[in-house]
């Protein structure tokens, strides 16, 4: 066995500090990685509706590119200066009607033994009044960072949008001559799968908001339309919109009656069951299929991670991840055999 020498050892300590301060340094700018991410996927969206209004009214990309950033903009505007006021009187509802509906589940659980079991374990995981207020004036104080990095992600968006080529050049001259073909290939296909996802959320994101505000007016909730509109946001996350909704749905259905309770109950598991078993098939009918289990387990481990905008960005990033896995790693598709067959027991001659 050969032996090492002094060089070689120290060429390999070296290599060895280099990466624990590698990964040291991205550890450590891991808001401004996670910014940037969401600049990208900003980009992206406005890249695909400048390139939809450059193929249909047939002008410049530049052209293109200022419609599909005003034009969402100026909507979302118009949204909110037609319906904010009725929003905003939805939301006083919503919120006003909240503390009695609390009282109200409260004193119809006390009425039973389980409910009084539930009562008291939840009494136990409630924080108190003084961790309440911490973490509303934690939030309240954290709003000048989440709108300075929402005008941030917004800026790089368009400026990414707007240089492409520029950028990706850049990253490109970074990769070996050799490997380069092949990289370019995987982005294509990073981006293919990016633009099926975003257009299947985006019919999610309107069944939701849509069906949740008809179905919990027509039950007769207050606040139904600001209900919808807040489950069809949250649902750019996937489950997030139900837990958000059934909460203070179903304790604004209890306090009415129970058997208002019970019809939004019934409400959202209908939605979402619709949403999940024919609505979400037939958008991934064209685009690779994301396994629920594994979209909950990404939510999860990167909202442990990196907190909240990990939970964010934890369904696109698991996206990008598989399709880097499916380009750049060999393998072959397994056929799993039938279990009967596997597990018949031979027959022996006697």
């Amino acid at each position: 066995m050969a032996a090492v020498s002094d060089a070689q050892i120290f060429r390999k300590t070296l290599m060895v500090l280099l990466a624990v301060g590698f990964a040291t340094i991205v550890w450590r700018l891991t808001d401004l990685l996670l910014l940037l991410t969401a600049g990208m996927l900003i980009a992206f969206m406005f890249w695909q509706f400048a390139h939809f209004l450059q193929v249909k009214l047939r002008v410049p990309f530049a052209l293109a590119l200022t419609l599909a950033v005003i034009l969402p903009i100026t909507f979302i505007s118009l949204v909110f200066w037609a319906f904010g006021s009725m929003m905003a009187d939805q939301f006083a509802i919503l919120f006003d009607k909240l503390p009695d509906a609390f009282r109200f589940a409260q004193n119809w659980l006390n009425n039973t033994d389980l409910g009084r079991e539930i009562s008291a374990r939840a009494a136990v995981l409630m924080p108190d009044g003084s961790r309440v207020v911490g973490i509303v004036q934690s939030v309240i104080g954290s709003l000048g960072t989440i709108v300075t990095s929402l005008v941030v992600v917004l800026i790089a968006g368009i400026y990414l949008a707007a240089q492409p080529r520029l950028y990706g050049s850049g990253v490109l001259a970074l990769i070996p001559p050799g490997a380069r073909a092949k990289t370019v290939r995987t982005v294509a296909a990073v981006m293919t799968a990016m633009s099926h996802w975003l257009k299947a959320q985006a019919v999610s994101m309107v069944f939701i908001g849509i069906f949740t505000s008809v179905a919990l007016s027509f039950i007769g909730l207050p606040a139904a339309p600001a209900i919808g509109l807040v489950a069809g946001i949250c649902e750019f996350v996937p489950y997030l919109g139900t837990i958000v909704v059934a909460i203070p749905a179903i304790i604004l259905g209890f306090s009415i009656s129970p058997e208002t309770g019970i019809y939004t109950i019934i409400a959202i598991v209908v939605i979402q069951q619709v949403q999940g078993n024919i609505v979400t098939p037939l958008v991934q009918s064209t685009i690779a299929e994301l396994p629920p289990a594994l979209t909950i387990f990404s939510l999860i481990a990167f909202g442990v991670l990196l907190g909240p905008m990990g939970v964010i960005l934890a369904v696109p990033l698991t996206v990008v991840a598989l399709t880097l896995v499916k380009e750049l790693v060999p393998y072959e598709k397994a056929e799993i055999p039938v279990m009967d067959a596997a597990i018949e027991p031979e027959h022996s001659e006697v």
